[in-house]
């Protein structure tokens, strides 16, 4: 399952932002935040214990099923008075469910949460990152490993001459990246691909704000 991890930003952070205003509506997320544990139902209620005890006034708060769609809207129709009482709404999810927040209303969004990348679930309350939006994919000639997000060191050619019996130099308890990418194209009778040269990563290859637009037809 492919998520949106986040982290907390320190409570004095958020006091920060919230500075001049007192009433504050809080909005969580029911999918990235509540499987990550930074903005689900007992995430929101303890921010809302926490700003209670500074003297704020919290006019209300929810947990959007998914804070990041078009359906963001219609959920907060049904809250939408306490909204209105509040400077701002705390908003506990990724930085997608803030802008598309923003999008609807016209009051303050406060983030209470950073983002820190695209993630896959590989345990219990565990996300290894996947996907670091370069620009650039390769997955096509690497078996669909992502040797950037994958190798300790972001080699996009490899392996280098640290990996012993297929683990990484870097953490001796992590697969090495390249030598997966060699089992999985061996198995599919592709390992001509690892004798490809792949230049050193463009990373002004990463989409910039404004910069792209994809629409779907």
């Amino acid at each position: 399952m492919i998520r949106s991890i986040t982290k907390q930003k320190p409570f004095e952070e958020v006091m920060g932002l919230l500075g001049g205003m007192e009433r504050v509506f809080i909005i969580g997320c029911g999918t990235c935040t509540t499987m990550a544990h930074t903005g689900g139902q007992a995430e929101v209620l303890a921010m809302k214990q926490k700003l209670v005890e500074t003297r704020k006034v919290v006019t209300g708060s929810m947990v959007i099923p998914v804070a990041c769609d078009n359906l963001t809207d219609e959920a907060l129709q049904e809250n939408l008075p306490a909204m209105r009482e509040a400077q701002a709404l705390l908003i506990m999810t990724c930085a997608f469910g803030v802008q598309t927040v923003s999008r609807f209303l016209d009051i303050p969004v406060i983030p209470a949460l950073d983002t820190l990348f695209i993630g896959k679930e590989s345990g219990l309350g565990l996300y290894q990152e996947i996907c670091v939006q370069c620009g650039e994919c390769i997955l096509g000639e690497t078996g669909g490993i992502c040797p950037v997000t994958s190798c300790h060191k972001g080699l996009v050619n490899g392996p280098c001459g640290g990996t012993n019996n297929g683990k990484c130099e870097v953490d001796r308890n992590k697969d090495c990246a390249w030598t997966l990418i060699y089992e999985r194209l061996q198995k599919q009778g592709r390992l001509a691909l690892m004798r490809k040269f792949h230049p050193a990563k463009n990373y002004q290859a990463e989409p910039k704000p404004g910069k792209i637009l994809l629409e779907i037809s």
